[in-house]
């Protein structure tokens, strides 16, 4: 079963993106300890040389973990028709205890990949580099969270099993299931929808208010804050309402079901947005602690305001998306 093509092709960039971050550790070493912008000696010059060769193979290990959270899920339902009991990804994820923790990590690395990518064009934009020592430091850091991906990913795979009778998503997202997916099941729609509007409303506000004004500070701050509130939201609000409609069943709250083919794939064009934004949103806020450098006092609120444009776009894509799976539903959840 590890021999499937989507399996392979998401170990090799787990395995890469280890070995990658690996051979940039001691130069990252090197450049915390003895990078010196304003020194001519031959070393300085060997370190700026090499910086753009270990940049461009950060910045290829996290463009990498953006796309393997895609393909990490899409392959996930793909997989489903292996096992009995399954129906889509949760199924899948279910089959042992690694999956959803896999998916977990896989989701965290994509959202700190996306804030590194954040830092490191503000940086790219200085003429002195400010932020070198800083983002190399935050690749170390990030090392042992893409390992992390990489031993959770090879325990799920490792473990899985045609044999073993899985759970479906209806045993996971219930009315009647204990825990946080079954407290969000059961929320009544007209709560959750008024929480799930107001939310992406206010992070809507937020990214085209700091977009238009630029300030930075508490605004940059306040986009990131309220585009992660707003992610929580939404996805609450999918396991509410949203999925119901779109599968026209008042009973069915699985989030994944419909990234099916059979509902012509209407959870991409829900996901896609929703998780662009929240990531242009969290690197409006990542780049806020370096506004007062000198070199960055005029490039942060151009780049800041530019990932909030971005934030405010894909939000408002998402909630003209979902509205319209609603609006165009059959079901009729709240009697009028």
């Amino acid at each position: 079963m590890i021999f499937q093509p989507a399996i392979i092709a998401l170990l090799l960039a787990s395995v890469i993106s280890v070995a990658m971050l690996l051979a940039a550790a001691p130069f990252a070493i090197q450049i915390i300890r003895h990078w010196d912008i304003a020194s001519g000696s031959e070393r300085q010059l060997q370190l700026e040389r090499r910086t753009y060769l270990f940049s461009t193979l950060a910045m290829f290990v996290m463009a990498t973990q953006l796309m393997a959270l895609m393909l990490f899920v899409f392959n996930a339902d793909k997989m489903s028709v292996m096992f009995v009991g399954a129906m889509c990804a949760v199924g899948t994820l279910n089959v042992n205890a690694w999956g959803f923790p896999a998916l977990i990590a896989q989701m965290a690395v994509f959202f700190l990949a996306a804030s590194w990518l954040a830092v490191n064009h503000v940086d790219t934009r200085a003429p002195d580099y400010p932020l070198v020592r800083i983002k190399y430091a935050a690749l170390l850091g990030l090392l042992p969270a893409v390992a992390a991906v990489l031993w959770l990913q090879l325990e799920y795979f490792m473990n899985l099993r045609a044999d073993v009778i899985t759970s479906c998503c209806g045993s996971l997202f219930s009315e009647d299931t204990k825990g946080l997916t079954g407290d969000m099941a059961a929320l009544s729609p007209v709560p959750a929808m008024v929480a799930f509007y107001a939310a992406i409303a206010l992070a809507f506000a937020t990214a085209a208010f700091h977009a238009q004004t630029k300030r930075g500070g508490a605004a940059g701050y306040a986009v990131a804050a309220t585009s992660v509130a707003a992610f929580v939201a939404a996805l609450t609000g999918i396991i509410a309402f949203v999925s119901l409609y779109i599968y026209e069943h008042p009973h069915h709250h699985c989030p994944f079901c419909i990234l099916k083919p059979e509902y012509d794939w209407q959870g991409y064009w829900l996901y896609v947005p929703l998780f662009a934004a929240t990531a242009c949103g969290a690197g409006a806020g990542a780049v806020q602690p370096f506004r007062n450098v000198e070199s960055l006092r005029n490039v942060i609120p151009q780049v800041s305001a530019r990932l909030a444009a971005l934030a405010a776009a894909g939000f408002l894509i998402f909630a003209v998306i979902a509205t319209v799976f609603v609006a165009r539903s059959n079901l009729m959840l709240i009697e009028t």
